[in-house]
Order: C-alpha cells, then sequence, then structure tokens
C-alpha cells in the first residue's frame, strides 16, 4: 500500500470516526484534517468535499454488502430461497449498523439528497446479483419466464425499499420489519411463480 492510499485510508478512519460521533453536518472537514494531524488544505488533495467523504464512506460499506449478495446469488439455494435471503441480509445488516451508529442516517440522507447518481449506481449494482437469482430461477423452471430482468429486478427493488434503510422509513422493531419483509416477499414470489406448473411438492 503506498502512501497516497495509506494517507486516503487514515482520513477516511477519521472521518468515519467524527461522523459516527458528531453527526455528518456538525462535522468540518477542518475537524477531520485536524485528528490526521495535517493542514485544512492539504485534505482536499485527497477528498474535494465533504460528501465525498460521505460516498467513499458508503462505498466501503457498500463492497462488502455486495461481497454478500455475489456469495447468495451464487449458493446452492432454491432461488425463491436466495431472493428472500438476499433482502433480509441487506436489512439485518443496515438495521444493525444503524441501531449501532445512529449518525450513519445522517450520511445516507444527504447522499441520497446530494449524490442521486450515486445511490442510482448502487441499485444497479444490487440488480446484477437479483438479476442472477431470477435467470436462474427461470432456468430451473421454478420462475415464469420474464421478458425484461433489469426492469423486473428494478419493480422488486422499488417494492422494498421501504427495507433499504429501515428506520428512515419505519419505527418498527427488526423482528417486525423481518415479518413484514416476508409478506412482501411471499407476493413477489407468488407473481414470479404465477403461470408455472406446481410439482406434487407445491400441492401439499
Amino acid at each position: 500500500m503506498n502512501d497516497k492510499t495509506e494517507t486516503r485510508k487514515q482520513i477516511l478512519e477519521a472521518a468515519m470516526n467524527r461522523i459516527v460521533h458528531y453527526g455528518y453536518g456538525k462535522t468540518t472537514m477542518s475537524e477531520i484534517a485536524g485528528d490526521c494531524d495535517m493542514s485544512a488544505g492539504n485534505i482536499y488533495r485527497f477528498f474535494a468535499s465533504k460528501i465525498d467523504i460521505a460516498e467513499a464512506m458508503a462505498r466501503k460499506f457498500n463492497a462488502e454488502l455486495y461481497q454478500s449478495y455475489a456469495e447468495i446469488a451464487r449458493n446452492d439455494e432454491p432461488p425463491a430461497e436466495r431472493l428472500r435471503h438476499m433482502f433480509h441480509h441487506g436489512l439485518s445488516r443496515t438495521y444493525d449498523s444503524i441501531e449501532k451508529e445512529a449518525k450513519i442516517l445522517e450520511v445516507a440522507e444527504v447522499l441520497g439528497d446530494e449524490r442521486p447518481l450515486y445511490m442510482n449506481e448502487c441499485l444497479a449494482q444490487e440488480r446484477i446479483y437479483l438479476c442472477t437469482v431470477l435467470e436462474d430461477g427461470v432456468a430451473k423452471g421454478v420462475f415464469a419466464p420474464i421478458e425484461d430482468c433489469n426492469y423486473t429486478a428494478e419493480m422488486i427493488q422499488s417494492g422494498l425499499m421501504k427495507y433499504r434503510f429501515p428506520q428512515l422509513f419505519s419505527r418498527l422493531t427488526l423482528p417486525k420489519l423481518r415479518r413484514e419483509l416476508n409478506g412482501v416477499l411471499d407476493i413477489i414470489i407468488a407473481g414470479l411463480k404465477q403461470g408455472v406448473e406446481k410439482t406434487p411438492e407445491d400441492k401439499h
């Protein structure tokens, strides 16, 4: 790891520590620079603005999440269970992270307002893993044929948006959110199976 990469990592870690403690709005670039024992001017060589730091924080969080999605999308579970597993994993991980560090929610809100293209990029990345599961379900005869997988994945995301940042949209506890998510997924999965001939196991 070169010096520039190490310095960038140091700045990001200092920013994360300050933001989760004081909040995004109450954190300044000068304070982050001070935590890194560098000048305020020097920090701008690595991050052009505070919102760029917020995006870097989100990218780090999402990189780990996407790795989990990739593993789930390619495991041996039935396609419907993989679909359920992906959304429950995302719900639990995000909910737990926000419960542990409530100020993270402020970062998500700011990114949604100021970096909509980045948020769209995140959704597009997630659709890659969703389509892996959907297309495998069609190939196995579990799901009915899908004319446009990306569109179907996008609509599933839209229907489940509440569970992306649960504390932003709801005051429900995690067990209640899981129950609700299961119910919505039951309807989505039933729709995906519509028209597929039932096996003897399905009929019981």
